[in-house]
């Protein structure tokens, strides 16, 4: 027994002498082009919705259903094993992701029909939630000592730009590509098999790592003295991911449908657009405090939905574009400063307890919605539910920026901070 805890002790601290050694930049660099990766291959289907609605006869409420179980099945991933890289290793849960990422491709560009479609999509994102924990955690272990914030700054924009890089992306091989329901994902194979490489040789990060495979669900608890600001910041976030939920499974078809146009590279481009704006805002308004930034995005949320209601009223699709990049921006920063506002509510020993509350929140917001819009869609038609829709969010948004204005208020009455 003493022979082996030696031996126990002696790998751990060769371990963690390789990980001291071990240039951090590569592995950095490494975990980034993986979330960037994830996050592209997540948005390529919605580029390509339309194309399968076309395809199979499929309606806008079984599209919103396939969309919403990738988010659904990000949440179980994400619960069940946010904290396996812990114990495990970065490196180990990381390869495990990108297997499963490549598993969901395949079966993406071998679907023939909407059963394949829904496991690939379930596959996707149970690959999506593994990674998330690990991903988060290894960029802000192996952050350059130069720039330290630099592993917040990638958790948080990464997502955005592989969301934008998908939408266009997947858009251009649709419309100038042969094999439009297989090229994107044969292409995203190659792309994960080459990160994969990358993974195996970065070096280990966890302090903990080697302990085995150990399955610890996260705990989802909000502090009892925190409860009411989360509340209020919680409204930012279902209003933020409802509206992404919508345009990522719905906005490509809506976007064609106002532009009058067949081309695919508009439904791609209405994501990238999305997503490029918000991803703008967050870099811009990485310094601001975080309820300001929050009242920002929220503003800006209100202004995008404002001018989305005018597109469709109009059935303007110029106005539809420009308020699609605004909506973006106020996405962005509502997102950020509702996010970094929460963190602070819980001490760090606790902080994963509450983040797994917001991760509820925000997957149940972006997939619940917006299947609940798919189906009005099969009714009331695209055009009538997307005013319904866009107004019903309009109007948690003016709750949540009433709620936050009046929390604003009072932490600055009490002379704290947020």
């Amino acid at each position: 027994m003493a022979e082996t805890s030696k031996t126990t002790t002696g790998v751990t601290v060769r371990r963690a002498a390789h990980a001291a050694r071990a240039p951090r930049g590569s592995g950095f660099r490494v975990v980034g082009s993986v979330l960037v990766l994830l996050m592209l291959s997540s948005s390529v289907p919605s580029a390509l919705y339309v194309l399968y609605q076309q395809k199979w006869g499929l309606s806008s409420g079984t599209i919103t259903v396939v969309f919403a179980l990738y988010a659904v099945t990000v949440l179980a991933g994400l619960l069940l094993f946010g904290s396996l890289s812990d114990t495990l290793g970065r490196r180990p849960v990381l390869g495990g992701a990108l297997v499963l990422a490549m598993v969901s491709m395949a079966l993406f560009a071998g679907a023939g029909g909407p059963g394949l479609l829904l496991a690939a999509r379930a596959v996707q994102g149970l690959a999506v939630g593994l990674a998330t924990g690990a991903m988060g955690a290894a960029l802000l272990e192996m952050a350059p000592a130069s720039r330290p914030a630099l592993g917040a700054q990638v958790n948080s924009a990464g997502p955005t730009v592989g969301i934008g890089l998908g939408g266009i992306g997947a858009g251009l091989l649709v419309q100038f590509a042969p094999a439009p329901t297989a090229l994107s994902y044969l292409l995203l194979i190659g792309a994960f098999a080459v990160t994969l490489v990358g993974v195996v040789r970065m070096p280990e990060s966890a302090p903990g790592a080697g302990g085995g495979f150990r399955v610890v669900p996260h705990r989802i608890h909000v502090p009892a003295g925190a409860r009411g600001r989360f509340t209020v910041l919680v409204l930012t976030i279902v209003a933020v991911w409802s509206v992404g939920g919508f345009y990522l499974s719905l906005g490509p078809h809506l976007a064609l449908s106002l532009l009058e146009s067949t081309n695919y590279l508009v439904g791609g481009a209405t994501v990238a657009l999305l997503a490029g704006a918000a991803t703008a805002a967050q870099l811009m308004l990485g310094r601001t405090e975080a309820l300001r930034t929050a009242v920002l995005g929220l503003c800006g949320l209100l202004a995008g939905l404002g001018l989305v209601l005018l597109a469709l009223g109009l059935g303007s699709a110029a106005v539809f574009l420009v308020a699609t990049a605004v909506l973006g921006t106020g996405w962005g920063a509502a997102f950020l400063g509702s996010f970094r506002a929460l963190s602070t509510l819980a001490d760090p020993a606790h902080r994963g307890e509450l983040t797994a509350a917001v991760y509820v929140f925000a997957y149940l917001a972006m997939s619940v919605p917006a299947v609940l819009a798919g189906m009005l869609t099969n009714i009331h038609g695209l055009h009538r539910t997307s005013v319904g829709f866009m107004a019903a969010v309009a109007g948690v948004c003016a709750l949540a920026l009433l709620a936050t204005l009046r929390l604003a208020a009072r932490i600055r009455a009490e002379g704290s901070t947020a």
